[in-house]
């Protein structure tokens, strides 16, 4: 039996020794000795290349603003293990997690016995599957990779969301648009909703036929629903949200990029449909909320004079839409950039798109085993006036807080930015 919160970190670790493994099996046999948690919750599946974590954040405080309990499950963390499983935006207290462990403990050294050894990544989506089906009314679930053969696909959703298919983990998924659309596709279930995003045609097209195939009504981005952008200020957007069946929303939320108005709308979407399932909302509650959600590390600004911005913009197209609010909100001011990534990423794309747009870019590494060294992002810089720093923190000591017309962004990995952003809180109350 654990005791002590440290000696799960330490069985966690242990854990990684059977890496990352895509497929169903083992999820299934553990979630069958636990009595199928999952099958006792209500649940939405969110699917897609960027935007997840987002829209998730969005569908949340809505649902919280209504007075409905939410469970959520994210992917990855930004605040360690317990970080991963939220009820009402709280990480389940380490006490909690403990006792769930122990109560998983047994099946997982029973499978561990038959050579089939659960992964760290589905011992925690168990334990989340157990603690929403404790405690939720509804959970959000956000897939891990991909989709098909990801961990979370593991229920049968009342509706399922694909925010987009762009570029990335194609060591896993596959090296063209098609096979990337194939895996994220994976979590429609038959007759169950999907509302799909913004994507181009190959990926329209191979998820619009898996739902044809599964008889799951389709809701997509610019048929079903479409938004026009009404108002930007220094500190919020609004946007007119309109469905294909004449439902009008003015909506209103806080400056966290121009690409949170996409991840916004698809979470309308689906408070529509789940009001059609008799679910009691609000359209004033469900307001309020989204009107309230900061995401963290997501174009997240954490001090001002000089600004200091956060984005895990960690894949091409999560740069682009980093780029995209960086033209909008700091077109005239001068920029540094502080960038690290993992090497298994597109760094060579990454790097080019990055910087034209900055005074300085500042290269840097941190401690993972994904993580690219100084000397693989040397191949892939072609400014003259990019510099390196093997140690993360010093780089951010570097930025000057005398220069108060100065804005600083620090991008990249997700995992990176969730640790600059720990290390901030320990300086500044974020």
């Amino acid at each position: 039996m654990f005791e002590h919160f440290y000696q799960i970190e330490t069985f966690f670790q242990d854990r990684k020794q059977y890496g990352v493994k895509p497929g169903l099996d083992r999820i299934h046999k553990l979630l069958e000795l636990l009595d199928n948690p999952q099958k006792k919750i209500n649940a939405i599946h969110v699917a897609g290349t960027n935007g997840k974590g987002s829209t998730i954040h969005y569908l949340n405080h809505a649902l919280m603003s209504n007075g409905y309990t939410t469970g959520v499950f994210n992917s990855p963390s930004l605040e360690g293990l317990t970080g991963h499983i939220l009820l009402n935006d709280n990480k389940v207290p380490e006490k909690t997690f403990i006792q769930y462990v122990n109560k998983i403990r047994p099946f997982i050294q029973q499978l561990d016995e038959a050579s089939n050894h659960p992964t760290e990544f589905e011992i925690i989506t168990a334990i989340a599957f157990l603690y929403f089906a404790d405690n939720a009314d509804i959970a959000l679930v956000e897939a891990g990779m991909g989709g098909r053969e990801d961990t979370t696909n593991c229920f049968n959703p009342i509706l399922s969301i694909i925010t987009n298919v762009a570029w990335d983990h194609m060591d896993f998924l596959g090296n063209s648009i098609e096979s990337i659309a194939y895996h994220k596709a994976g979590i429609i279930k038959g007759t169950r909703p999907v509302i799909i995003g913004e994507m181009n045609v190959d990926a329209t097209t191979l998820i619009t036929g898996e739902a044809r195939k599964k008889h799951a009504p389709l809701y997509a981005a610019g048929e079903a629903f479409q938004y026009t952008v009404t108002d930007i200020t220094a500190t919020h957007q609004t946007f007119q949200w309109i469905s294909a069946s004449g439902n009008r929303l003015e909506v209103t939320i806080r400056k966290t990029g121009v690409y949170q108005i996409r991840n916004a709308s698809l979470a309308i979407m689906a408070l529509m449909l789940l009001k059609g399932k008799g679910f009691e909302l609000s359209w004033h509650n469900s307001l309020n909320g989204l009107a309230a959600v900061q995401v963290p590390g997501r174009f997240e600004q954490i001090h001002t004079r000089p600004s200091i911005v956060l984005d895990g913009a960690h894949n091409p197209a999560g740069v682009q839409a980093f780029i995209d609010t960086l033209t909008t909100y700091f077109a005239d001011v001068e920029k540094h950039l502080i960038f690290a990534a993992f090497k298994d990423k597109d760094l060579k794309q990454m790097l080019e798109n990055l910087e034209p747009y900055f005074s300085t870019v500042t290269l840097t590494t941190f401690d993972h085993p994904r993580a690219a060294g100084i000397e693989q992002l040397q191949k892939f810089s072609s400014s003259r006036l990019t510099l390196y720093q093997n140690d993360w923190q010093e780089a951010i000591k570097s930025i000057s807080l005398q220069q108060e017309h100065a804005c600083y962004f620090i991008t990249g990995s997700l995992y990176f930015i969730a640790i600059v952003r720990k290390y901030f809180e320990e300086i500044i109350d974020l």
